[in-house]
């Protein structure tokens, strides 16, 4: 069974209702990044900063798969499919895919201030300084923030390194190390870009694009794939 393995980003979950960050009308136009996603803003206003992803958590508990992820969990019948994320939501499990690494944290998940093996579900959207790991100290959102180190690069990496197809859907390519995560696949790999604005990749590579929104550029890629 063949390797193929995906790497998503906002614009998969976009049609699902989840706001973006840097489109036209994101998240970033109504905070200062600095103040709500990164280890500063947590110690100089930890209420800012749960009331922000308490906000992205409240959406998210509401939101459901769209075709694009529906496509993507049923390419598990016919590959060995490894989904990497940049995406902090579910959308990908709840839609069936099984084997999903999340780059840049889990929204619906919260860890220690004093031990980051520390890991929480959480079973609802809210989560305040009242909340506090077994040690007892406050939890914070289990989120890669501005300025810390992305601690699931290395297995990305690593899985990429094994891949007969990469597609990547969804994904501006602007944010690192994510973007880089192309170079680290075989030469004779397959590569397809779903992104209705192709974006530019700096590679030699035989890149099939399918210029169309990820609902749509999903379904022709399991047409081609089958």
């Amino acid at each position: 069974m063949k390797k193929l393995v995906v790497l998503s980003g906002a614009g998969i979950s976009a049609e699902s209702g989840i706001r973006t960050f840097r489109d036209m009308g994101g998240l970033w136009k109504q905070y200062d990044i600095m103040e709500v996603a990164s280890l500063q803003a947590w110690k100089k206003n930890p209420h800012l900063v749960h009331q922000f992803y308490n906000e992205r958590r409240k959406q998210l508990f509401d939101c459901m798969p769209n075709k694009g992820h529906l496509y993507l969990a049923a390419l598990e019948k016919q590959f060995e499919l490894s989904i990497i994320t940049q995406n902090v939501d579910d959308l990908h499990e709840k839609a069936g895919s099984s084997n999903v690494l999340h780059l840049h944290g889990e929204l619906k998940k919260a860890r220690s201030t004093v031990d980051p093996d520390l890991v929480y579900d959480l079973k609802h959207w809210e989560l305040t300084l009242k909340d506090t790991c077994e040690k007892g100290s406050p939890l914070r959102p289990h989120i890669v923030w501005f300025g810390e180190s992305v601690w699931e690069i290395n297995k990305a990496i690593n899985i990429v390194a094994k891949a007969d197809i990469f597609v990547i859907v969804g994904s501006s390519l602007n944010v690192y190390p994510a973007a880089s995560l192309i170079d680290f696949i075989p030469n004779e790999t397959s590569v397809y870009i779903i992104d209705p604005n192709q974006p530019f990749v700096q590679s030699n590579r035989n890149i099939t694009y399918i210029r169309e929104k990820a609902s749509v550029g999903m379904e022709k890629l399991f047409e081609l794939l089958h």
